[in-house]
């Protein structure tokens, strides 16, 4: 596992590197600037969904996990599908008459099936037949030596007519890195990603095969009661959202480089940034000092983390609206952010300027009219 990530990562910092050297030059027409600012934006997105497969196949990615219909969301999925396996590979979806809820995240949910139907495609080596189907109500079977559970469970599966595998591959499929792909076709990591985001749901996965008869995959999720109101839709990107004249921001970040970089970025915002390197010193500040307009704080810190602060914030400063930011967290994974809202690491300054700026906009629309 470590080497796998070390020879990852030493190829994107390659990439990086260069192009920050080749960026220093003053010389250096526009064109080519933009070239090179272009390859470092999309080699960090690169870095941010390695580190989120990694994440999720060790289960500490903060979730944020909402009621749907798999059976509402499997067309939706099949459509996307249809682009990604491509036209040789005819995408076939059953499912019941009635809808079935379960509660996880819908992005990491439609990215396991999409990382599922990539590995059907290469399967069946881009053609063939990939069939999704939907069960409600089903039981959990015993899987890689775990108890089977009576659930309800939704059985989400993806059968392939592809060339389907041994014993020996099965038992190291959901392993991190390990492919059977040709060098440079494939990371490794899309079935550790649905390995780990089915356990962190509270579900599991499992895969039955043989070779030369195709493979099908079923991700259990236990089903849950409908919700009882639809959900709101995802507010527009709207790009940077810049303060407004004297906005105060406690920053809580004990990282010094990323401290740094951040009260930069509020500075470049127009915020009027106080930074401070732990939870007990923002609490401090904010007893001589309760003027700020928001609280953006880091949630591992040494002494008392971000969620607890932010719970200590509600009863001391009710209203104070607080962001919190992280790339990893243990605590996120099992609990959650407690209703806080969540920037996660590594963010952009857009990112972060719409949601502080959302945050404070709601504390405004509570106060009261003066």
């Amino acid at each position: 596992l470590t080497g796998g990530v070390a020879h990852d990562f030493n190829n994107l910092l390659t990439i990086i590197r260069s192009s920050v050297d080749f960026l220093r030059r003053p010389e250096l027409p526009e064109a080519r600037k933009r070239r090179y600012l272009d390859a470092v934006s999309d080699t960090v997105d690169r870095a941010a969904k390695l580190t989120g497969q990694l994440l999720a196949f060790a289960r500490r990615q903060a979730l944020a996990p909402e009621v749907f219909d798999v059976v509402a969301r499997l067309q939706g999925v099949a459509d996307m599908l249809d682009t990604v396996t491509g036209a040789r590979i005819r995408v076939v979806t059953k499912s019941p008459d009635r809808p079935c809820f379960v509660r996880a995240d819908l992005s990491q949910f439609e990215t396991a099936l999409i990382n599922m139907a990539v590995n059907a495609r290469d399967a069946m080596d881009g053609e063939g037949t990939l069939t999704l189907c939907v069960a409600c109500g089903a039981e959990k079977p015993e899987i890689r030596g775990h108890a089977a559970a009576k659930g309800p469970f939704a059985a989400i599966s993806l059968t392939d007519t592809g060339t389907g595998m041994s014993p020996a591959v099965i038992d190291k499929i959901f392993e991190p890195f390990f492919t059977t792909k040709e060098v440079g076709k494939g990371t490794g990591l899309g079935l550790s990603q649905v390995f780990g985001f089915a356990k962190q749901s509270g579900g599991d996965v499992d895969v039955t095969s043989r070779p030369g008869e195709g493979s099908t995959f079923v991700l259990y999720l236990p089903e849950v009661a409908p919700p009882a109101a639809p959900a709101r839709p995802a507010a527009p990107d709207e790009g940077l959202a810049p303060a407004r004249a004297g906005q105060r921001v406690l920053l809580v970040e004990d990282n010094v480089g990323v401290g740094r970089f951040a009260a930069q970025i509020l500075d470049d915002l127009g915020y009027v940034t106080t930074w401070v390197t732990n939870a007990e010193a923002a609490l401090d500040v904010l007893a001589r000092d309760a003027g700020y307009d928001a609280v953006f704080s880091d949630v591992v810190m040494p002494g008392m983390g971000g969620i607890e602060l932010a719970k200590l914030l509600r009863r001391r400063h009710p209203g104070l609206p607080v962001l919190l930011t992280s790339g990893y967290s243990h605590v996120l994974a099992q609990e959650g952010s407690h209703g806080v809202p969540l920037l996660h690491k590594p963010y952009s300054a857009e990112q972060l300027s719409r949601m502080l700026a959302s945050a404070i906009g709601q504390r405004r629309a509570r106060a009261p009219a003066g």
